[in-house]
């Protein structure tokens, strides 16, 4: 989504930035941790001050990361901002996320977060990635219109190659997406995942079936 809301002539994108305050404060060890707290600003009101200054685009989409938000982090600023949640299912977020990390605990994957700040922050528009991959046109469309910005073309492919704006951790989370020039295949059947997080994924269940139900329709 990144890549999708940056091939906009018209939009600025911002990548996790309370994802350095949030290794400050809590002390995990995630690959890429001394260049991601080397290289980007780890004082979480300076973040917040930075997530509502003025840009010269008309928007500015920024990915944040729902389990990077602790509670001691500011909040006041996302009033400002307009909201849609991107959503995938647990399984392939565990499939996916043992890749770089092969150790991590459940509120990593951010599924119980990620229900709380969509509460909290007004059930705002939620978009299934499946429905993205099975029809990037519609899917984005409906997004546009959910968010109240007009769809762009240009949403649909981009070149390939790392951009400024990835975060210090891209080497170790970005291959695919430097790699990409537009949203991939749909996907396949659930891919299987090691016994030992078949634990994991039901803890994630729940919180994933409360927003799967209010994915926008496409």
């Amino acid at each position: 989504m990144m890549r999708s809301f940056g091939a906009r002539a018209d939009c600025a994108v911002m990548d996790e930035p309370f994802f350095a305050p949030f290794l400050q404060v809590t002390g995990k060890a995630h690959p890429g941790r001394a260049e991601t707290l080397a290289s980007h600003e780890t004082d979480p009101m300076k973040v917040a001050e930075n997530c509502v200054a003025p840009i010269s685009e008309t928007y500015h989409f920024q990915k944040h990361m729902p389990h990077h938000m602790l509670p001691e982090f500011p909040m006041d600023w996302a009033k400002q901002a307009t909201h849609f949640f991107l959503l995938r299912h647990p399984q392939r977020v565990i499939a996916s996320y043992v890749r770089s990390r092969a150790d991590f605990h459940v509120t990593d994957l951010g599924f119980a977060a990620q229900r709380q700040l969509w509460t909290k922050l007004g059930q705002p528009p939620v978009i299934h990635s499946e429905s993205i991959l099975e029809n990037p046109d519609a899917a984005l469309r409906a997004l546009c219109a959910a968010i109240d910005i007009p769809f762009d073309n240009a949403m649909l492919s981009w070149p390939a190659g790392p951009r400024d704006e990835d975060g210090a951790w891209a080497p170790w989370w970005y291959d695919s997406v430097i790699r990409s020039t537009g949203f991939g295949a749909p996907p396949g059947e659930l891919p299987n995942i090691a016994p030992k997080h078949h634990a994991d994924l039901d803890a994630c269940r729940a919180d994933y079936e409360a927003l799967a139900a209010q994915a926008v329709r496409v």
